[in-house]
């Protein structure tokens, strides 16, 4: 069976990340294992200079592991296979849904955020993969469905529709 993934969409500062954060409590209450994917566009430093799991990649590992008491932390190779379902096909097998962030280029269903206030045109198109917004602006897109900046819980209701 496929991992779902739904790709959460729009201009920087739109709210996809506070909205993801809201979303994410709404399906553990109804018994999903949620699991993230975030694309960023600036360079982020995952592993300090020096570090054990830094020396293992720099000596060759494709992937390096850190296991604390409480956390896991997988540094890997991501050349190829950088699409989001590919992602959690890969490194997400224990999750029940896959929220990404980013990836407008990518392949997938998509739920673009859109802020009235941002004075953008939408990022994607409904030939992107483009199944719901998440908005203030009634007018864009009205034969998709849309969710209030706020309605966390009628999203994770029509994730939950939406999967196997």
């Amino acid at each position: 069976m496929t991992l779902p993934v739904f790709i959460f969409v729009g201009h920087s500062n739109a709210g996809k990340t506070t909205f993801v954060e809201k979303l994410i409590p709404e399906l553990v209450r109804r018994g999903r294992r949620v699991a993230t994917i975030k694309h960023a566009h600036h360079r982020v430093e995952l592993d300090a200079e020096g570090k054990d799991s830094w020396r293992y990649r720099r000596a060759g590992a494709a992937m390096s592991m850190l296991l604390t008491a409480s956390a896991l932390q997988l540094v890997a190779d991501a050349t190829e296979r950088r699409e989001p379902a590919q992602l959690a096909e890969r490194f997400l097998g224990e999750a029940d849904v896959v929220l990404a962030e980013g990836f407008s280029q990518a392949a997938g269903a998509k739920i673009e955020v859109l802020r009235r206030a941002g004075g953008q045109e939408p990022r994607c198109a409904i030939g992107d993969g483009l199944i719901a917004l998440v908005t203030d602006c009634p007018e864009i897109y009205p034969e998709l469905p849309r969710f209030g900046l706020e309605d966390a819980a009628g999203m994770a209701e029509f994730l939950l529709r939406r999967m196997p």
